[in-house]
């Protein structure tokens, strides 16, 4: 009898256990926040954004807790005032963040993979700004418009985005 009660016992903390994990995991996603306010992590929110408001979408390909040139780039553009009332105005704000000593969910780590892949980003920090289509097979087209990396003033990087935009226009 003991040996059952304990068996029982197992199973209902495996049960409890998996349980945490589960929530824990569909949660992490949930609560994971890019480093800037007011930047988009799944690219699919960014691109809902994108289609509704007609804005492109400004992607930072950035190692957030090892990269020096990006921890500058946001202390000398990202958080500045200036860039963030172009931004809003601009472009949609999408982060891609491949850092390694946090852990981000599993999801947003497959989604930036295949983002890094399709990008071929071979440094960081690497900016794109691009436009993207959804095919009938709820595939993603991109239209790149093209891409930078660190600018020493958020007056330079926003002039270097600026031009990126035009070649949208024509």
């Amino acid at each position: 009898m003991i040996s059952n009660f304990r068996l029982f016992s197992l199973q209902i903390l495996s049960l409890i256990f998996f349980s945490f994990i589960i929530t824990s995991s569909a949660l992490g996603q949930e609560d994971y926040k890019a480093e800037n306010e007011g930047w988009h992590v799944i690219l699919e929110e960014a691109y809902a954004e994108s289609k509704e408001s007609g804005k492109p979408i400004l992607a930072n390909f950035t190692g957030s807790d090892w990269c020096g040139w990006c921890k500058k780039l946001t202390r000398d553009v990202f958080v500045k005032a200036d860039f963030q009332a172009w931004a809003e105005d601009n472009v949609i704000l999408l982060e891609l963040d491949y850092p390694r000593r946090k852990q981000i969910p599993s999801e947003i780590k497959q989604q930036n993979a295949g983002l890094q892949q399709a990008f071929k980003i071979r440094g960081y920090p690497s900016i794109w700004v691009f436009d993207l289509d959804k095919d009938d097979a709820g595939q993603f087209n991109i239209s790149a418009l093209g891409k930078t990396g660190y600018r020493p003033s958020s007056e330079v990087f926003i002039e270097d985005i600026e031009k990126m935009l035009e070649r949208r226009k024509s």
